[in-house]
């Protein structure tokens, strides 16, 4: 079972990796306050996952998010520890969807994922990385914040299989907290089905234990059947389960 202060780091890692344009923190509570598409970057989210229903603190949350002109929601673990806020939440009006994942491995199991040569990593992205979130199979405009985004994190680290001069797979690896976090991967749609996944996590695993670290984090939607079976080989046990919660239009 994860431990509360782990709870606590990855959350903060999490925020950290995605690097919404403000962080504000209320009475045990996370606020990533942001206006673009990466969902967790604009979303609140419990530092605990045994938090009790402060009702003055919910009018706090949704006063942030209204004083910057955005929409509140929340990021919620299905965890018994959180009942109340979630049974509060639902009297406010909101609505759960879109279950997703949060997945802890070593990271020398990661590192070891494949049998093919790890990706290669840099310092920043590329055109060529970027051009990945723009391809064939992916919202443009979505693609496009999240290459802003990433690249903003602080000491994030970018892997890329590359076959001749273009690139075919990419990811994001953070360190923050403690932990490696891994982001934004994507591999072209024509050219899944080739490990080319499993090269990228190995690259950015094996950068992350040089630079001291031994585990990592990730976060996958509950229906995302083929990476998930890929985490699985990468050593991705579940630590959580979240929704995320917002009212209906």
């Amino acid at each position: 079972m994860i431990e509360a202060s782990q709870v606590e780091a990855i959350e903060r890692a999490t925020l950290a990796a995605v690097a919404p344009e403000e962080v504000l923190e209320i009475e045990g509570w996370l606020l990533g306050l942001d206006p673009g598409s990466i969902r967790r970057a604009a979303s609140a989210v419990p530092l605990r996952h045994d938090l009790s229903a402060d009702l003055e603190v919910f009018d706090r949350i949704e006063a942030a998010y209204a004083g910057r002109g955005l929409t509140p929601a929340f990021r919620i673990a299905d965890g018994p520890g959180l009942e109340a806020v979630r049974v509060q939440l639902t009297r406010r009006g909101y609505v759960s969807e879109q279950p997703t994942l949060v997945k802890t491995a070593p990271l020398a199991a990661v590192a070891a994922v494949t049998d093919h040569p790890p990706a290669e990593v840099a310092e920043r992205p590329d055109e060529a990385w970027a051009a990945v979130f723009l391809g064939e199979g992916f919202d443009p405009v979505d693609g496009s914040y999240r290459v802003k985004a990433l690249s903003r994190s602080a000491g994030a680290r970018f892997g890329m299989v590359r076959d001749g001069e273009r690139t075919v797979a990419v990811g994001c690896g953070t360190l923050g907290h403690g932990w490696a976090s891994f982001h934004g991967m994507r591999t072209d749609l024509g050219r899944r089905g080739e490990g080319l996944a499993g090269r990228v996590l190995a690259g950015l695993a094996a950068e992350a234990l040089t630079r001291g670290v031994d585990h990592a984090f990730l976060q996958v939607e509950e229906k995302n059947a083929p990476a998930r079976s890929l985490y699985r080989r990468a050593g991705f046990q579940q630590a959580w389960r979240y929704f995320y919660w917002s009212r209906p239009g």
